[in-house]
């Protein structure tokens, strides 16, 4: 195998039911942070909180809305799907004020739909997806002995004890993907907080070189009610060059199936749930996909749990 096939980000496409490999936006940086010697000890300059927040902060000037025509077309995104910006223009890849607006588009009324089936959990991210029916020592996400654990991802012993042996997933966001998350089920908010932390890639090929990422990242933590599947731990990730993790429902109301939760600014980014043992477990391609190593593409909506 080649250094190039094997450096290889595949994943499988639910949509078109082939494998794909993904087009990883600034490949080369990654690479050189997490497997050059000189990457390797700077870093801590790239992964920490400040020069996230200061970099995504960046995006938010008005001279950065020149990078969004170049990224469409590099990635071939299909802008009919969503909704155009603040600034009235002809062409929607002109009407966005930054970067950031650009990066937190929404779709248009329609596009996205949410199984509804109460049997069925909806798919809280257009993401890809790798999932477990329950964490223990044998499930290894990514495959370099180590395993997650709720205490370390929840950051709250007491709260992580209604998730041991749970179900889990981990949704991952790449810079071209939709940054909006949502409800996967009605239900109320039992608790929130932040656990602070650093501010890595959370690429594969940087969770290959540091797997600790899940539970050293910062992350914000919300432990959901729902109607059909228990409690749910629902977790933000930051990853590097994430401005900030917004959230934009109130927290005193109740949420229902498919409502926004919140968005990532700026960065590739990531959101794990935990469930309580025995109640559900992810769809299963998911389950398929993730034991041969790779990840699973959803649209926002479909199913992607089942009772």
């Amino acid at each position: 195998m080649t250094n190039k096939a094997m450096n290889e980000i595949k994943y499988f496409n639910r949509m078109n039911g082939k494998q794909e490999v993904e087009k990883v936006y600034g490949d080369w940086f990654i690479k050189f942070l997490y497997t050059s010697a000189i990457g390797q000890k700077l870093g801590g300059i790239f992964t920490n909180a400040t020069f996230s927040k200061i970099y995504g902060g960046l995006q938010d000037a008005a001279r950065s809305a020149k990078k969004v025509r170049p990224f469409v077309e590099q990635f071939n995104l299909d802008m009919e799907q969503y909704q155009p910006g603040s600034i009235p223009a002809s062409d929607i890849r002109d009407s966005y004020a930054s970067f950031n607006e650009f990066f937190i588009r929404k779709f248009k009324l329609g596009k996205r739909s949410f199984v509804n089936e109460p049997n069925r959990m909806a798919a809280f991210a257009e993401a890809r997806y790798v999932g477990f029916s329950e964490i223990n020592e044998k499930e290894k996400y990514p495959v370099k002995g180590h395993y997650l654990k709720a205490k370390d991802l929840i950051g709250n012993d007491q709260m992580a004890s209604i998730f041991e042996g749970g179900p889990l997933m981990i949704a991952r966001l790449c810079p071209v993907d939709y940054h909006r998350y949502h409800y996967p089920d009605n239900g109320v908010v039992i608790d929130h907080y932040p656990v602070h932390g650093a501010f890595d890639s959370v690429n594969p090929f940087a969770l290959k070189f540091k797997n600790e990422i899940f539970i050293k990242n910062e992350r914000y933590v919300t432990i959901l009610q729902t109607e059909n599947f228990g409690r749910i731990a629902y977790i933000e990730v930051g990853a590097i060059c994430v401005g900030k993790i917004v959230q934009s429902h109130d927290w005193k109301k109740p949420f229902k199936r498919g409502e926004e939760k919140g968005y990532f600014l700026f960065g590739g980014s990531t959101v794990v749930i935990l469930g309580e043992k025995g109640l559900w477990k992810p769809s299963q391609d998911i389950l398929d996909n993730t034991s041969r190593g790779i990840e699973t593409y959803l649209h926002l909506g479909q199913e992607v749990a089942v009772k």
